[in-house]
């Protein structure tokens, strides 16, 4: 036992997660060192503060949104050593190996978000109607189900052990779009980068709720930022609806119609700027295409939107 351990397991012991022989040799290491008896009483006492703070409520939206400036702030950030530690399993399974704290750590925070997140999002579930619930068979592979190890615990007198473990259980919610939840669920699932297929299917069944200011910004944020163009796609055909009534969405789509690399996404930004082609910036933007495009068709096809316009005056 030395001052280094005290201080990496010090939040532990004050969470009661040290396991028993670890929280005694710490207890008896601090009666002999006062830099780390005033260790655990700063930890202590921090942790008293927080406790007594009132708890503040989190709305499902703040966390949605929140993992999505996240995703998008990960998407961009230069990879730094703790970014390679969460892209590089390896490097996690060696820092973990060396460091029983971070372990521990790693495996309470994430255990507590899993549950906080899955009450969030389905614990008040109305008891009829809404979305439901439905769980996986109780056939499932457990190995394949186990998130972690969360204690080992030697039976007296017996070869017995019992192990307590958490499990990470797939779940499936079924309810109608206009369902709170299932719309907090195809937002999420409008950020996954790691499967566009999800991002092109929610991204299309938004569209239907493009009139909700929320969607709306979802579907903007997709067509200026997705890379990839059947999701950007998707995106102009639920603005189509509101470009009359927005003039955000008119903007979104003058900017993919002018910066957008790929062909079809621009074709497709000139078709939903019909019914706006006499407004000022669409008719400026048009005239400066046919200008200056170098793409054959989006030059011809602004000529004829431009034709088709009254002359001014």
């Amino acid at each position: 036992m030395n001052c280094e351990w005290v201080k990496e397991n010090v939040i532990l012991y004050v969470y009661d997660e040290l396991a028993d022989d670890s929280r005694i040799e710490l207890e008896q290491h601090a009666e002999h060192c006062p830099a780390c008896a005033a260790e655990i009483a700063g930890a202590r006492g921090f942790h008293q503060q927080m406790s007594a703070r009132p708890q503040v409520e989190l709305s499902p939206n703040f966390l949605a949104s929140s993992r999505m400036k996240l995703s998008e702030a990960l998407e961009t950030t230069e990879q730094s050593q703790w970014r390679k530690w969460i892209v590089d399993p390896t490097e996690w399974l060696r820092q973990m190996r060396f460091s029983p704290a971070l372990a521990s750590a790693i495996l309470i925070v994430g255990f507590g978000a899993g549950i906080l997140t899955t009450w969030k999002v389905f614990g008040n579930s109305p008891a009829g109607g809404g979305s439901a619930i439905v769980r996986p068979s109780t056939g499932d592979n457990v190995e394949a189900n186990i998130a972690g190890i969360h204690s080992i615990t030697p039976v007296d007198g017996s070869n017995n052990v019992e192990i307590t473990y958490d499990k990470l259980v797939p779940t499936t919610a079924k309810g109608d779009i206009n369902d709170p939840r299932i719309q907090q669920l195809l937002l999420l699932a409008s950020r996954n980068q790691a499967n566009s297929g999800v991002r092109i299917d929610s991204v299309n069944l938004l569209s239907q709720k493009s009139g909700e200011n929320n969607v709306r910004e979802v579907l903007m944020s997709a067509l200026r930022y997705d890379k990839n163009p059947g999701v950007r796609l998707k995106a102009l055909e639920g603005l189509s609806g509101v470009i009359k009534t927005d003039t955000r969405v008119r903007d979104a789509v003058l900017e993919a119609l002018l910066h957008d690399t790929n062909t079809g996404v621009r074709s497709e930004a000139l078709h939903v700027l019909q019914p706006v082609k006499a407004d000022s910036s669409v008719r400026i933007t048009l005239e400066e295409l046919v200008r200056n495009d170098k793409n054959s068709y989006i030059k011809l096809e602004s000529e004829r939107m431009l034709g088709s316009l009254p002359q001014l005056q």
